[in-house]
């Protein structure tokens, strides 16, 4: 939105993310500060998500009330400053979109609705933010079919900034309670899928998941209707994780955070999810991806790296360049309104009543939702134990557990409820008297006054999760604390455990042992150590509040958006098919440079491929790329070269049928299809490190699994894109330590390190070295008499071998675009007044980096000899390619320039990689297969 300061138009930011994130806080505390000296301010307040099925009455509701009241109010202002021309306080709009919206709608009649209030905790945490003007998107709760009905709940909920999403009773049945509470729900509690017991249960779950889908992507329609520039859209739990990805479908620009508020599961639970992979991609598709834990965000990067293989780092996830924050961020709850509520003189009066009621004995308390999470079950037969082993304290303790009913209506949760039942009538008749109980039960929530009169008479809060996105009743305890200073016993499966833990006793709740005694030791727990405990859980509950945690989130993502935009200011502009297009058409003589392997070969994420080791070994062309490679190959004017690191045994069978040249193994093997293998390889080249090296590479495979190594003639590779992810990582760790200090300690070779693989090669084996000397034979074998005047080059080549980018950008015209581009060094290469020239020899190149291991003076000798040598007729023994009646390439000179060659008709385009010296992208093999279509088009059109 215009004047938004979150635009990145500002040539004034600071250099680290750290820099700008400080100077965002630093605004953030002064602009509260100058509010709270504003009397006139709407006083802020909040909850936890729990209190959405516990609290009752009109408290609560009033609380919330009070917030959409004053954003309607907010939102009046506003329009009357539009209407001035004069505008507020310019704040960023927020698009909060999350499955329910915080207000219930009920029909009154065909056109009039009367509105109710749910207090969320998502409201709740937004309730005190004062740094965005907040708009809510979601479902009402209702069904409304009829479009006068949908006009009319429209209007009424605009008043209070609320957006509905209209979904039908179908769609709800399937993806409400289908896909989310079914499936995704107990999966990510880790509680398991439901056992499929009939092929009907198959089709139910599949219906689910496209009904699932579908609801996100209406969803999208709704926020994109409603999106303005500058917006940011911050989608909430687990029933929206394909929106992000709808939303960037929409527009690529968009602001896009993603929060879940549940645990996120390991990678192993999160893999048994037959729509694993769809998921994970589409939370992907959002800028930054929040949880409440670091615990969660390590699972989920653990998922993405494992599951679809792609690249983890300390920020998040990198798919091909770009970058996808990952972070944790725990929620709180707003401190301050429990702190008011108890000198409230309800809550005074509940205080005495409770004190008076449970005189002489030890409060103990639970808060739950009835829920097989909760661990209700687990924490009663603790209490039993300690009971049974503590006889003196059978008197004096008594356990109140406030137990919310939810989901009555499934027959797992009523099970738990008999279950629970069973368990407290069974304890209060072997250990209660006629006039006391050791536990009291309520299945019903409690309002918000006299469940902070629990809190503040409480002595020990029990919370014994199973498992728990973060659980706030521990925050809301501690807040009310200050005057008893009680003892907080904590679940370490609950979220808050990560906060809370250092004041906490946390416990295993499937331990029982360990929970009694750990309820022996809060009871006797000394002042001193209760009042250290306290104070420290205390004061992070009155820091971290649920609205510094929805500020911070936000801010986060702002930055993130900065920094994916400086990022993306240093990515290559994606290749102009159009221009390149043109320019091939207008020029005499063209070489087309194309790699193999991730640019013209079938996609592997077919569903006939996808995770099939074997077959994604099997490198095989595009099946779309046949016709197209016809059609450039029979046109005389263009020349095309597979240059792949590939084997020559690997080309024979893909290019056999077609017109061109071949160069495997980095261009050390050469041939015109209808000719023989030469190599390009000098005599001198050194090759005694094979057996060691290989002996090296034997041994890691055999105790890597699924890993594999390949031996070529040039090089030995070894590949660990099929094994466990990390276990793969640690193994090439020190497969590399012992190959330095071992078999190539002295030996002239180059490692090169894949994003999955170790290649040991002989030292100056690049694609670039050996274009020269390919060129060199391609223009002898054709006789050339027109310099080449357009260069497209064009595949997905390692760092190493990007050399071949560069191989003709420093002998261009002066005049030619400015693009900054590392230069190899070359020992010749003077121009010629027009711009044309004769290649130099590159073989010259030194691109000896880390991995290199050998001397400057070998490298000038081998470089000044290979310079002054033309290709050798391949004499290798032991080769399925006959070369006894092998050509030996012409040793003359040529004559005359080879190249004639502007800046503006060359391109260089990496595929599926941000981070190269190409001068263009393209995204995958099958934008590849798109564009020399076009190509292909072009060469057959008249």
């Amino acid at each position: 939105m215009p004047g938004n300061k979150y635009n990145c138009s500002s040539s004034h930011i600071p250099l680290s993310r750290t820099e700008r994130l400080l100077r965002d806080r630093e605004l953030r505390e002064k602009r509260k500060s100058n509010r709270a000296r504003n009397p006139n301010d709407v006083a802020g307040s909040s909850e936890n998500s729990e209190n959405d099925l516990r609290l009752e009455g009109d408290s609560s509701r009033q609380y919330v009330e009070q917030y959409l009241e004053g954003a309607a109010a907010a939102m009046a202002h506003d329009d009357a400053c539009e209407r001035q021309e004069v505008r507020p306080y310019n704040r960023q709009r927020l698009l909060v979109v999350a499955n329910r919206l915080p207000v219930s709608a009920v029909r009154r009649g065909e056109d009039s609705w009367s509105l109710e209030i749910s207090a969320g905790g998502l409201v709740s945490a937004l309730l005190g933010v004062k740094e965005f003007e907040a708009r809510w998107i979601g479902w009402a709760g209702v069904n409304v079919p009829d479009e006068v009905g949908q006009k009319a709940l429209s209007k009424a909920l605009a008043e209070k900034r609320c957006i509905p999403v209209f979904l039908d009773e179908e769609i709800v049945h399937q993806y409400y309670n289908g896909y989310c509470n079914n499936i995704l729900w107990p999966l990510f509690h880790y509680l398991g899928l439901p056992q499929e017991d009939r092929l009907a249960t198959t089709r139910s779950f599949q219906s689910q998941f496209a009904a699932y889908k579908k609801a996100n992507q209406m969803f999208a329609d709704v926020v994109n209707e409603h999106y303005e520039e500058g917006d940011v859209v911050w989608c909430h739990d687990y029933h929206l994780m394909f929106l992000p990805k709808c939303l960037k479908e929409y527009n690529s620009k968009m602001k896009v955070g993603w929060f879940l508020h549940t645990p996120f599961p390991s990678s192993e639970i999160h893999r048994t999810l037959p729509s694993r992979s769809e998921l994970l991609r589409s939370v992907l598709a959002a800028d930054l991806v929040g949880f409440h834990t670091y615990d969660y965000a390590r699972h989920f990067v653990s998922a993405c790296t494992r599951i679809l293989g792609l690249e983890g780092t300390p920020e998040g996830v990198e798919d091909q360049g770009r970058l996808t924050r990952v972070a944790a961020f725990p929620i709180g709850i707003d401190s301050d309104r429990f702190i008011r509520a108890l000198e409230v003189p309800e809550v005074i009066q509940h205080m005495k009543e409770l004190k008076e009621r449970f005189a002489g004995r030890k409060v103990m308390l639970g808060v739950d939702r009835l829920d097989m999470i909760k661990g209700i079950p687990q924490k009663i037969l603790a209490f039993e134990k300690f009971l049974e082993e503590n006889a003196n304290w059978r008197d004096k303790v008594v356990l109140l557990q406030i137990a919310v009913p939810t989901r009555t209506d499934v027959p797992e949760y009523q099970k738990l409820t008999s279950q629970v039942h069973e368990i407290v009538g069974r304890i209060n008749g072997r250990f209660g008297t006629l006039t006391a109980v050791p536990i009291h039960h309520l299945d019903r929530s409690l309002d918000f006054h006299a469940l902070c009169a629990l809190y503040a008479v409480t002595d020990v809060a029990l919370v014994t999760s199973l498992r728990d996105g973060m659980n706030l009743v521990s925050y809301e305890f501690v807040a009310c604390q200050e005057a008893k200073k009680g003892v907080l016993i904590l679940s370490e499966f609950a979220g808050a455990a990560q906060s809370l833990g250092a004041g906490a006793i946390l416990v295993n709740p499937w331990n029982i042992t360990e929970v009694a005694a750990s309820i022996g030791q809060a009871l006797n727990m000394t002042a001193e150590e209760r009042e250290k405990r306290h104070r420290h859980n205390f004061h992070h509950v009155k820091t971290h509040t649920a609205q510094e945690w929805a500020e911070t989130f936000v801010s986060e993502l702002n930055d993130t958006v900065i920094e994916a935009q400086l990022r993306i200011s240093k990515v290559p502009p994606e290749l102009p098919q159009h221009d390149a297009i043109q320019r091939y058409s207008k020029s005499n003589n063209r070489l087309l440079i194309l790699g193999f392997n991730a640019t013209l070969t079938e996609p592997v994420d077919n569903q006939g491929r996808r995770g099939d080791q074997i077959k994604e070994m099997d490198l095989n062309l595009h099946p779309e790329l046949k016709g197209p490679l016809k059609a450039l190959c029979s046109d005389p004017s263009t020349t095309i070269v597979v240059l792949s690191g590939s084997s020559r045994s690997v080309l024979d069978k893909n290019f056999g049928e077609y017109d061109m040249w071949l160069a495997a193994e980095n261009g050390m093997f050469l041939r015109l299809t209808n000719g023989e293998w030469m190599t390009t390889m000098p005599e001198h080249l050194n090759m005694e490190w094979v057996d060691s090296v290989k002996h090296v590479f034997k041994y890691f495979t055999e105790r890597t699994p699924r890993s594999h190594f390949e031996t070529r003639d040039t090089s030995l590779i070894w590949n660990y894109k099929y094994a466990d992810i990390e276990f793969g990582r640690l193994q090439a760790r020190d497969l590399l330590q012992h190959l330095w200090t071992g078999p190539i300690s002295n030996a002239s070779v180059d490692v090169v390190q894949g994003s999955r693989s170790v290649e040991v090669r002989a030292v100056g084996v690049t694609k670039g070295a050996a274009i020269d000397r390919i060129l060199g034979e391609i223009v002898h074998s054709k006789s050339m008499t027109t310099p080449i005047d357009y260069v497209l080059c064009i595949g997905h080549f390692l760092g190493k071998d990007e050399d071949v980018y560069t191989f003709f950008e420093p002998e261009l015209p002066s005049d030619m675009p400015a693009i900054a581009r590392s230069r190899p060094s070359s020992d010749s290469g003077a121009k010629s007044s027009s711009g044309d020239r004769r290649p130099p020899s590159k073989s010259t190149h030194n691109n000896n980096k880390s991995g290199s291991k050998s001397s400057s003076s070998s490298n000038s000798n081998n470089n000044n000899k290979s310079s002054q040598r033309s290709l050798q007729s391949e004499r290798k023994s032991g080769s399925n390619h006959s070369l006894g009646n092998s050509r030996r390439p012409s040793p003359e000179k040529i004559s005359w320039n080879v190249l004639d060659l502007k800046g503006e008709n060359y391109f260089s385009c990496a595929v599926g990689r941000t981070r190269t010296n190409a001068r263009y992208l393209l995204g995958s093999p099958d934008d590849v297969v798109c564009f020399l279509e076009k190509l292909a088009d072009t060469t057959s059109s008249p």
